[in-house]
């Protein structure tokens, strides 16, 4: 957030976020929205105005991991949260007069088993963007 706040006021940027890169981006887009021209949700969470509460069990959830690629990842993988999912709702409040203020467009990478296809559509539905693409053949990596 420090970089945005060090913007000048007459520059704008677009910007895109990975995965769970949609929490940094929605609340820079609510803290700074006269700084940001579009902001591109590239197989991520996109938050919606209301309370985020399906985000850790429906994404987390549909990732389908072998025992042994489970087993190597949990200890190869120091995990970093940028917010404790119980916080999330109190850290990031989303008004349509800041956050909703930003274009967005959403970017759906077809063949995602971390975050689903299924699961990308209810992002969209519950929070439309103004614009919506799919790659297909595309997985998380995009």
């Amino acid at each position: 957030m420090k970089i945005m706040a060090s913007l000048p006021a007459h520059k704008k940027i677009i910007l895109v976020g990975h995965a769970f890169g949609g929490l940094a981006i929605s609340k820079a887009m609510e803290t700074f929205p006269e700084k940001i021209s579009a902001a591109v949700f590239l197989s991520l969470v996109q938050l919606s105005m209301q309370p985020p509460s399906l985000l850790r069990s429906k994404v987390l959830g549909n990732y389908h991991l072998s025992v042994e690629d489970l087993a190597l990842a949990t200890t190869l993988v120091r995990l970093f949260y940028l917010y404790r999912a119980e916080d999330v709702s109190k850290e990031i409040v989303l008004s349509s007069k800041r956050y909703g203020f930003v274009r967005r467009a959403f970017i759906v990478a077809a063949e995602n088993k971390a975050l689903t296809k299924e699961f990308s559509e209810l992002m969209i539905e519950k929070n439309p963007p103004d614009e919506v693409k799919e790659i297909e053949g595309s997985d998380q990596d995009v």
